[in-house]
């Protein structure tokens, strides 16, 4: 089923979590991205149009900034978030550059993307960069909008994003396999689950906290992108960033991970 699904799958975004992208110090963890970037040059070489929503500014900072934990006072992580944004797409330019990929930066805030002017000149950005081959890298503007370090994620903006840039496929990457029914790291008999259809009060019942001290979203936050998702009409896939060429899996449709089907 899976196979038929990813079968007529052209354009992805893949969102990449803070977990998957640094070490347990807060610096980024090079094998991690080096991997990743490796994969979506990969799939890029096969005609996938690709879009990376990025994690990992106010991790990368915190090392930079020599912080043992995600720092609480708004500025500070905003520093964070600002410094460590450079190093980010620094990395990410000189590890696709090995592979002839060009990248670019986009910085978008969660109110800009709900003012209708500006997701017209968001949208027109986008569409330009994918028609020229370019990797667009996505943030939100955490050294400005602190909103999302306060209160939200980037699962919700990939979401969106991928309803910006149509989309057929949202990959959610993150330390985690997919949606459990219950709680792996307290139940050993838990079991993924492989395949959800629609997004009710019993599946939302199963979302727990986060389990990242570098990340702000957990299973909840993933939900919620889920439903973003599906009624767009984009399938969204849950799994985990550790496992070898696990987007290679996903798109020839191994069973790896949550499968949201759109609606």
């Amino acid at each position: 089923m899976r196979n038929e699904i990813m079968t007529d799958i052209k354009r992805i975004v893949v969102k990449v979590g803070s977990s998957s992208l640094t070490n347990d110090t807060g610096m980024i963890n090079i094998h991690r991205l080096e991997s990743l970037v490796k994969q979506i040059a990969d799939l890029h070489n096969k005609g996938y149009e690709i879009t990376i929503v990025s994690s990992g500014a106010i991790a990368a900072g915190m090392g930079k900034l020599n912080l043992a934990k995600r720092p609480v006072e708004i500025p500070l992580l905003q520093a964070a978030a600002a410094v460590g944004q450079v190093a980010l797409i620094h990395m990410y330019q000189k590890m696709f550059s090995e592979y002839g990929k060009v990248v670019a930066q986009l910085l978008l805030t969660r109110d800009g993307l709900e003012d209708e002017n500006r997701l017209f000149h968001a949208k027109n950005a986008s569409q330009a960069l994918l028609s020229r081959n370019v990797i667009q890298i996505v943030n939100e503007n955490d050294a400005v909008a602190v909103d999302e370090i306060t209160f939200g994620d980037n699962d919700t903006l990939s979401a969106m994003v991928a309803d910006i840039v149509n989309a057929e496929l949202l990959i959610i990457l993150s330390d985690i396999d997919g949606l459990y029914d219950d709680n792996p790291s307290e139940n050993e008999n838990a079991k993924l689950i492989e395949e959800v259809i629609l997004i009710n009060d019993d599946i939302k019942k199963l979302a727990g906290d986060s389990g990242s001290a570098v990340g702000t979203g957990g299973m909840i936050t993933k939900l919620t992108a889920a439903e973003i998702a599906t009624e767009a009409g984009i399938h969204m896939v849950i799994a985990n960033s550790s496992k070898d060429w696990i987007l290679k899996d996903i798109i020839e449709g191994k069973a790896v991970g949550t499968l949201f089907k759109r609606r």
